[in-house]
């Protein structure tokens, strides 16, 4: 900077006003801090007292968080033929039931061959079929329209993505911590008082039981008789 005066703002974000720029430098030097011009169009510009590498971290951070939680319009795309197996049509429709529930729009693609470009009602009823099926989870953004041999329907979703990324988020950790809960930590031991439960390491170290011990010793009392 090549200013006789800026205006400084402290640590805080107090306002400290129009200082010369050496004794600017001089209490940046004596908090241990950086001076970080954050308005140089002003007149004085503005300079702030800051730990510069701590603001670029948090600034990153801040900008890494921003992207996860983005949002990016995804559209799927799903063909089928007028007369689909009913197989098909189930393990279809269950792409498309996946495909909104994560908040994407899916583009339904009928696709007619030879003699089956005559009958469009056919990919008509289909559409309006595979609408109705998933209308709890999207809505007819574009209605069914010829596009030469293809017939052109989009679905869109009633869940945002953001929404939708939320629950699958929520939903994974649940099921974390669902697998945590069952994994064996414990194990019980009954004895005449009642019941007590021990820590697995604990129970590898725990005593025998007296009358384990007993049988144990019968042996070598029979030897010494004999």
């Amino acid at each position: 900077m090549r200013v006789p005066e800026v205006r400084l703002v402290g640590p805080s974000g107090e306002q400290v006003g129009i200082v010369p720029l050496a004794k600017a430098l001089e209490l940046a030097q004596e908090y241990d801090l950086d001076l970080v011009e954050v308005a140089a169009t002003a007149r004085p510009p503005v300079c702030k007292l800051m730990d510069y590498g701590k603001f670029k971290y948090e600034s990153a951070m801040k900008a890494r968080e921003a992207r996860k939680n983005q949002a990016h319009t995804v559209i799927k795309e799903m063909k089928l033929r007028p007369k689909i197996d009913p197989h098909d049509y189930d393990t279809k429709k269950g792409h498309v039931v996946r495909f909104l529930k994560q908040g994407d729009k899916v583009k339904i693609t009928i696709m007619f061959r030879g003699r089956e470009q005559s009958r469009p009602e056919l990919g008509y009823r289909l559409l309006q079929r595979l609408a109705e099926d998933v209308a709890d989870l999207g809505f007819v953004e574009s209605n069914p329209k010829q596009d030469g041999r293809n017939m052109i329907m989009v679905l869109g979703p009633h869940k945002k993505k953001t929404e939708a990324m939320a629950e699958a988020r929520e939903a994974q950790a649940a099921r974390k911590a669902e697998r945590q809960a069952l994994q064996p930590g414990r194990v019980q031991h009954s004895s005449a008082d009642g019941e007590e439960l021990l820590d697995a390491d604990e129970a590898d170290e725990a005593p025998e039981a007296p009358e384990a011990a007993a049988e144990e010793e019968a042996p070598a009392e029979a030897s010494a008789e004999a």
